[in-house]
């Protein structure tokens, strides 16, 4: 039974690097249902894209509404992966009324749109830590099951295919998550082992290293912390012994550290901090380089050259988060699912600065004295008092995770600015801002 799941695995995991090629044609636009839409989001939006086409400008757009300032920045919201994830989700319950239709898991991190899906009828077969909401065995091959932007497994692949559900017209992995997974193989098929930094108990974790281990011996780290654990496996100074207890779950099967950690490669989940990715990168490179005595030219025998595998989109908003916290600023309001770890690394960013919300929607504010704050640390919200500054004018940073909708974002913006008396009306000074952008 096992050697004929093995063997579909390893058919699948072939069988899915068709798709990069076909993501990365071209860039499309996308049709997003218009409950997601903001008219003046969209309108800051093109207007910034006009005016800085190579996106090298990372400056915040201020918006001088009196009393109140908002720093809206640079780059925020939804991103190729999640748009094409979030209209091929509604065009296939739109084609598909008389079928039941499934998701594996969140469509994306977001609290509205997993609700809006649900709303129509959409049930999720696991929730975000991977627990079984519907049986597999309730699943027909006449089901359509859809497959989110983080990808999935390829035992979860094995599974479908033998129900004889159709695995690949409703795919909407991102294609950046894909070509991880291709880098991973890469790497691989030369060799070296793939060290994944990633949160083990992500779903686009768990599925890139799926797809890696059956080409590779693969592991997870979490953080540089754990990378600097891995180097004292690098450096032959604990035992396989040790290993296994301290890395439980995080290794494929028959991993040899012993064997294994003489030549490695690092990828990444896609939406991890860059500057945490590198350091880890340049640590592991660092260890190796010192205990096997090598000369640059020789560093490639026991460390892939691989390059950045985070997203464009991940980038562009780590990069204008930047941007936003060189300004001075009261404070920063975050919006997006609380279980998104881009949008998690966005408030880490944030919060080195200066005081940090992290909220979903608009509801969290709950007054000009209130706001219901989640709290990353405590994984649960907080109810922070007296959050705006008595002062003559207030400044805001306000930003979003790659799967917040414009619409979340335009109603936080008109809630917070209703908090002042006497405010300038937002659509006026927006549309002002715009035409001086010329």
């Amino acid at each position: 039974m096992k050697e004929d799941q093995d063997e579909t695995i390893l058919k699948l995991r072939f069988a899915t690097g068709r798709t990069e090629k076909r993501n990365f044609k071209k860039m499309k636009s996308f049709s997003i249902p218009s409950l997601f839409k903001s008219e003046l989001i969209s309108r800051v939006k093109d207007v910034r894209r006009a005016g800085d086409k190579l996106k090298k400008n990372f400056k915040p757009s201020i918006f001088d509404f009196g009393p109140v300032e908002i720093l809206l920045s640079r780059h925020f919201g939804f991103c190729y992966g999640v748009e094409n994830a979030v209209e091929t989700a509604y065009k296939i319950i739109e084609e598909n009324p008389d079928k039941r239709i499934f998701l594996l898991s969140e469509m994306i991190h977001n609290p509205a749109v997993n609700a809006d899906l649900q709303d129509l009828g959409v049930k999720f077969v696991q929730d975000t830590a991977g627990n079984q909401l519907v049986p597999w065995e309730y699943l027909t091959k006449d089901d359509i099951v859809i497959i989110p932007a983080f990808g999935t497994t390829l035992e979860i692949h094995a599974i479908l295919d033998k129900i004889g559900i159709d695995l690949y017209s409703y795919d909407t992995t991102c294609p950046f998550v894909e070509k991880v997974w291709n880098r991973a193989s890469q790497i691989g098929k030369n060799q070296y082992t793939v060290v994944v930094h990633g949160k083990p108990s992500h779903e686009e974790t768990k599925a890139t290293f799926s797809h890696s281990q059956v080409v590779t011996p693969t592991i997870i780290v979490k953080d540089l912390e754990q990378a600097k654990q891995l180097a004292y496996y690098i450096r032959k100074e604990k035992t396989a012994e040790e290993f296994y207890k301290e890395f439980a779950g995080q290794y494929s099967q028959g991993f040899n550290p012993e064997t294994d950690l003489t030549r490695i490669g690092v990828v990444n989940q896609t939406t991890m901090l860059a500057l945490d990715t590198q350091e880890i990168v340049e640590y592991l490179k660092g260890e190796i380089v010192r205990f096997y005595q090598l000369e640059p030219s020789q560093v490639t025998s026991h460390f892939a050259d691989t390059r950045d595998t985070l997203c464009y989109a991940t980038n562009d908003n780590q990069s204008a988060t930047y941007g936003l916290i060189e300004e001075e600023a009261d404070f920063a309001i975050i919006a997006g699912g609380y279980n998104s770890s881009n949008t998690s690394h966005l408030v880490d960013l944030c919060q080195e600065k200066l005081p940090s919300y992290f909220i979903k929607s608009a509801e969290k504010l709950i007054s000009n004295k209130e706001i219901l704050h989640f709290n990353n640390k405590l994984k649960e919200e907080v109810l922070i008092q007296d959050y705006i500054p008595n002062k003559s004018k207030v400044r805001v940073l306000l930003t979003c995770g790659a799967s917040c909708p414009d619409a979340v974002i335009e109603e936080i913006l008109r809630k917070l600015v209703s908090f002042f008396p006497g405010a300038k009306e937002i659509d006026e000074v927006v549309e002002i801002w715009a035409l001086a952008q010329v």
